[in-house]
């Protein structure tokens, strides 16, 4: 199993309650390619006030990818194919093969400046979840595996 699978695994079972859940926020769906691009790009570039689906699912799932690809070396496009990319989670979250025409178009104007609108927040999240220190040696594990 991939090391920040195993964080994230680690991290979840340890974690059941999350400051960012649903359940008392108030979500916008929509399904225009051109709103989806819109909001998800909006995400990168400011502090939106609420939570807007699909769009953020495109959003966090790309930024996940570009980092778990920078810091573990995965593959950006094997990992926005892995349905559990973002653990389940996310009832929205599409993989590439299924909608590439939508994450071409977002990933195109990913921002350079990784500290603007809502990625310092998404950062933050990512750090806990894969970025995990479960305090175990991933590598004894990988090879009892």
């Amino acid at each position: 199993m991939k090391e920040w699978k195993i964080k994230q695994e680690v991290y979840h079972r340890l974690n059941t309650t999350h400051k960012d859940t649903l359940i008392d926020k108030e979500i916008s769906l929509i399904w225009e390619e051109k709103d989806i691009v819109n909001w998800a790009i909006r995400h990168w570039n400011e502090k939106v006030d609420r939570f807007v689906y699909p769009a953020k699912s495109y959003c966090v799932a790309i930024c996940y990818a570009k980092w778990i690809e920078r810091d573990y070396g995965d593959n950006f496009y094997e990992l926005l194919n892995d349905p559990m990319l973002l653990y389940g989670n996310d009832d929205y979250f599409e993989v590439y093969d299924k909608a590439p025409h939508i994450y071409d178009k977002i990933i195109s104007a990913y921002p350079k400046d990784e500290n603007s609108g809502m990625i310092p927040d998404i950062r933050g999240y990512y750090e806990k979840e894969i970025k995990y220190d479960t305090g175990i040696n991933i590598n004894n594990i990988n090879k009892e595996i």
